[in-house]
């Protein structure tokens, strides 16, 4: 039996959620050392990505490091906030340069943050960097725009990895880095060996990519730097507790990792509304538990057989026996 991945989550999984409806928020404010608590308290987890900067927190940084090392935690990523309403038009494709310079500059930051709690990476989500409406910017300027700011930033810090987590749309209409194949399109044409993809499962899905193929593809650039996992309904990002509906996807989606020698961690992007925060990390890391002793006792001959002659029957009916089999043991 291989060795059971690392497991992490996104420290927003243990904070509580506003929308547009409940916009008192789905129960009370969670503050940063108590969503590490939170995090810690889950027992399998031994990473976080913390945004940045710390939202409604006036604490040290030292108290941040204390809270992460009494919870036998890590901080893998730091995600700067450049989605907020500093950057409702873009935060490196916005049309006015001193926006785009303050972007910069909290990226910067960001990244000096990140190398100070030893991450692996700083994590790009440039939400806010598209359009909604047909003539609203020139395709060409932005693009521009994006490649320019990234090989400025990314240059200037060869000491560490950056990812861009593509997606297809929200807040904007259309995102500018929306899908695996546009992302690479501009990280290939960069060159810069410290640029990634970060592959968000839920994203691929509702992007109407077959996220096993959307994994290999960023492998075969050698671009795959790092995956966020969770589920959809494949309408919307709705970030729920990974494996709830996808099971097969997901299985197929670990299954291509393995197969490519994919050593990263596993790491939760899951927004549980109404859920318990910690029973749900715990409820995820169980069928990714499920996941991996599957992978292990998956009988790869033949399935490579089955794949040969694309025979879809005999290839569920491998994965359905070890998959649903390992769920019930671990259940």
């Amino acid at each position: 039996m291989t060795d059971m991945p690392v497991f992490g989550a996104g420290i927003w999984h243990f904070a509580t959620y506003k929308d547009r409806y409940a916009t008192d928020g789905y129960g009370e404010p969670v503050g940063l050392l108590e969503q590490i608590d939170r995090a810690g308290a889950v027992g399998d987890l031994s990473v976080v990505d913390l945004n940045w900067p710390f939202a409604g927190y006036d604490g040290t940084l030292d108290e941040v490091k204390e809270a992460l090392k009494r919870n036998n935690l890590k901080a893998i990523a730091i995600t700067p906030e450049i989605y907020t309403r500093d950057f409702v038009k873009g935060s490196l494709t916005n049309p006015d340069p001193a926006v785009r310079k303050q972007a910069l500059e909290l990226l910067h930051q960001a990244t000096e943050l990140a190398k100070d709690l030893g991450c692996s990476y700083v994590k790009l989500w440039p939400g806010q960097d598209g359009w909604d409406y047909p003539f609203q910017v020139n395709y060409h300027d932005i693009w521009n725009l994006a490649l320019d700011g990234l090989k400025e930033l990314v240059s200037a810090h060869p000491d560490i990895n950056f990812v861009i987590e593509y997606k297809p749309r929200e807040p904007r209409v259309k995102i500018i880095f929306p899908n695996v194949a546009r992302t690479l399109l501009g990280i290939e044409k960069l060159g810069l060996p410290n640029l990634g993809i970060l592959l968000d499962f839920g994203h691929s899905l509702y992007g109407q990519e077959t996220p096993a193929d959307a994994a290999q593809l960023a492998i075969d650039y050698g671009r795959l730097f790092a995956i966020d996992v969770n589920d959809n309904l494949r309408g919307w990002d709705d970030d729920m507790v990974v494996g709830s509906v996808h099971l097969v996807e997901t299985f197929e989606f670990f299954h291509t990792l393995r197969k490519n020698n994919w050593e990263g961690v596993w790491q939760l992007d899951q927004f549980p509304f109404r859920e318990d925060s910690v029973e749900a990390a715990k409820q995820a890391i169980r069928f990714l538990k499920a996941v991996h002793h599957a992978l292990d006792v998956l009988d790869d001959e033949a399935l490579a057989a089955a794949q040969a002659s694309h025979d879809a029957l005999a290839a569920q009916r491998l994965v359905q026996k070890v998959l649903l089999s390992s769920m019930a043991e671990l259940a």
